[in-house]
């Protein structure tokens, strides 16, 4: 390392570089210089929250240009999306900085980029918080990384603090980074969405023995071309027509948020049908789909992509004109992260909100998916002790809890010291650890109060983005002046009733194929590889998803309700469904799953579709000793309903003798295994093939 030149020289280099990033009309806020200032010259630890669009960027890439030249190793930025990595590699090269990453998506170049990096061609590795615990990459990369880097970034910093609204675990050990970082190298925290619980939160985990309190930089969050406004709807039919109607008047191009995958695609198809070019966007795309699909809303090829929240943290389009909601987000935090998506480049940008009756539903589902309670976290370590090394699929044959949840856990408890991640799996470390039961309950009791809040922006009467700010703890908030409170311009909720009709027919429109399970859960110790084809099911069909805003309303308060038949126009609509079912060949008779719950809903569906399509019904299947109850993973599942589901022998008969496709009736899937294993005990008393139907699926 060569000496650092004086304050003076050293402004006006970050200057230059400023403008090599951003243009001849740039320069350093006075911020951004602090922070340069802090992180090149004093080496300090620094966490710079400030609002989308105000070159945070800038400040890391500016100083890793800084502390190259005095010839310190590479930057190493921690980033937690390939759509953040890749517009960050793009901005890296417009300052001319050689920048690479290391991600799911290349592991055939991951030789090749630590190579390059040993060798000081790289001044920027990108990498995701997950490659952190990656059992390669932490023993062996990660420590030599560490030693010589020049500079660490993270960002999206929010995720690292369980009380933000978008924690990662995997950004949880980045704590155990900073402690085991050699002396003098700079850290810098960057996040546009920090309210002061979680500013202080990760200030804290920058700081280690023997290192100076961080510098924290937090700047008033406002966003002067934004105006907000939200305009409340009765129904999804009105709030559909009402969308469609608005974005013929929108300027420019944006983004419509949902809360689930399934509104995502069911919006924009109706938005398609209407002549509207846009195009579904989701965790669930694929990759190439999703890219192709960022680059159309880009470029302006599309008006707008309808997307979960997918599309958020580094998504870079400075001219958005629009951010509509369909559906609110469960926090203000949330929303003013990704309504901060729009406007950095244009005057005016249109902020609106059209909350649904069915947000209530979905915050309660992401609700459940909490961290554990302690039994169950217990047994999960109780179970590592005992087995040794377990994969994930393992474990869940032990541990009742889904996929996601049972990995988030053991990222936790991996941070926590009392689990490792190993090749293989897992193992316990064998570390005592408690449950912090009261920090627990208090992240639960912020969650709801986000709620609350998220609640209290839709009725407020006072200025909504003053509101938003001081949700996230801006010191600066004050009236805007701009959105529908302030201007009393309330935008009007008047939509045609030809488009409603409109609306409600694309809504009430009938039919999901269900994909029939093929393969067994890993880790049974009898049931492993491909079901046999001649216990399987073939695809199925259900009304609608409870994720829908069409039937899945409808169907939702079927379930929350009384056990009771099924109203007629569901019961039409079920009809449609099987008159565009294409099957080899017409079911000859119907059996259905029992049901301890609905069992007037169940049995009543199945009789009256037997009567209507002129089928035999054969009867229910039975219970050996009860119902199996819930479980949250295959493996789990699995065992429990083969252990309780059982064919009755009448009903067995009825089967061999019915001579041709049986008709499988449920009212919900779930998982999909209470049908599969259903569909194998028929299959296996002689039905030459099983139609799954169910009113409703999950997914």
């Amino acid at each position: 390392m060569i000496d650092a030149p004086d304050a003076g020289m050293l402004r006006e280099e970050a200057e230059e570089r400023l403008r090599a990033l951003a243009g001849d009309h740039a320069r350093l806020r006075e911020d951004q210089w602090a922070a340069i200032q802090a992180l090149v010259v004093d080496r300090r630890r620094v966490l710079v929250v400030q609002r989308t669009g105000w070159g945070k960027s800038a400040v890391y890439f500016v100083a890793t240009g800084l502390l190259r030249d005095m010839g310190e190793g590479p930057t190493v930025i921690v980033s937690p999306l390939l759509a953040l990595m890749r517009n960050q590699i793009a901005a890296a090269e417009r300052a001319g900085i050689r920048a690479v990453t290391i991600n799911s998506a290349n592991p055939e170049a991951w030789e090749e980029i630590y190579g390059r990096v040993a060798d000081g061609e790289v001044d920027v590795l990108l990498v995701s918080p997950e490659r952190l615990n990656n059992p390669d990459f932490r023993d062996n990369v990660l420590p030599e990384l560490a030693e010589s880097a020049g500079l660490v970034v993270v960002d999206e910093a929010h995720c690292i603090s369980d009380w933000g609204h978008d924690f990662r675990p995997d950004y949880r050990r980045l704590a155990t980074l900073f402690r085991e970082l050699p002396p003098g190298i700079p850290v810098l925290a960057t996040t546009a969405t920090a309210n002061a619980r979680v500013t202080r939160d990760v200030a804290e985990q920058l700081e280690a023995t023997g290192v100076d309190e961080a510098v924290v930089l937090r700047g008033p969050l406002e966003r002067d071309s934004l105006h907000l406004s939200v305009v409340r709807q009765a129904t999804a039919e009105q709030r559909l027509a009402w969308l469609a109607q608005t974005l013929r008047e929108l300027e420019g191009s944006g983004i419509v948020y949902t809360l689930t995958v399934a509104a995502a695609h069911e919006i924009a198809g109706y938005l398609r049908e209407q002549g509207h070019e846009v195009a579904a966007y989701s965790g669930q795309t694929d990759p190439a789909e999703r890219l192709e699909a960022e680059e159309a809303l880009l470029n302006n090829k599309i008006k707008a992509l309808v997307a979960t929240s997918a599309l958020g943290m580094g998504f870079d389009k400075p001219d958005l004109g629009f951010v509509v909601h369909v559906g609110a987000p469960q926090s203000p935090v949330a929303y003013y992260q990704q309504v901060g998506r729009a406007g950095r480049g244009v005057e005016r940008a249109e902020v609106i909100l059209l909350p649904g009756t069915e947000d209530r539903d979905i915050w309660a589902y992401f609700a459940s998916l909490a961290f554990p309670p302690e039994p169950v976290v217990r047994a999960t370590l109780a179970t590592l002790e005992a087995g040794g090394v377990m994969s994930t699929p393992a474990l869940e044959t032990a541990v009742d809890l889904s996929r996601s949840r049972l990995e988030m856990m053991l990222k936790v408890l991996d941070v926590d010291g009392a689990v490792r991640r190993v090749k293989g799996g897992w193992e316990a470390t064998g570390q005592p650890w408690e449950y912090d039961t009261e920090r627990y309950a208090r992240i639960a009791a912020e969650r709801r109060a986000e709620q609350e809040a998220m609640l209290g922006y839709q009725t407020t009467t006072e200025c909504r983005e003053e509101y938003l700010r001081k949700h996230l703890d801006d010191e600066a908030a004050a009236p805007c002046g701009r959105c529908d409170n302030c201007t009393g311009n309330h935008r009007s909720a008047e939509v045609s009733g030809g488009a409603v009709d409109a609306a409600r027919q694309r809504l009430a429109r009938p039919g999901v194929e269900v994909e029939a399970r093929r393969q067994w859960p890993t880790g049974l110790a009898d049931l492993s590889g491909r079901i046999k084809p001649e216990l399987g099911a073939e695809p199925g069909r259900a009304l609608g998803r409870l994720t829908d805003i069409g039937w899945g309303n409808r169907l939702r308060e079927l379930f929350n309700g009384p056990d009771q038949a099924m109203a007629d126009d569901m019961f039409k609509a079920v009809i449609q469904v099987l008159s565009s079912w294409s099957w080899q060949e017409r079911p000859v008779a119907v059996v259905n799953v029992p049901s301890s719950s609905r069992p007037l809903l169940v049995r009543g569906f199945a009789e009256r579709l037997a009567s209507v399509g002129r089928l035999s019904y054969l009867g229910e299947l039975g219970y050996r000793a009860g119902p199996p109850g819930r479980q949250f993973n295959s493996a789990k599942r699995v065992q429990a309903v083969r252990g309780t589901l059982a064919m009755p022998r009448e009903l067995g008969a009825a089967i061999a003798g019915c001579g041709g496709p049986v008709l499988l009736i449920d009212d919900r899937i779930d998982t999909g295994w209470t049908m599969t294993l259903a569909a194998a005990l028929v299959r296996h008393a002689g039905a030459p093939a099983v139609l799954p139907l169910a009113l409703a699926t999950v997914s």
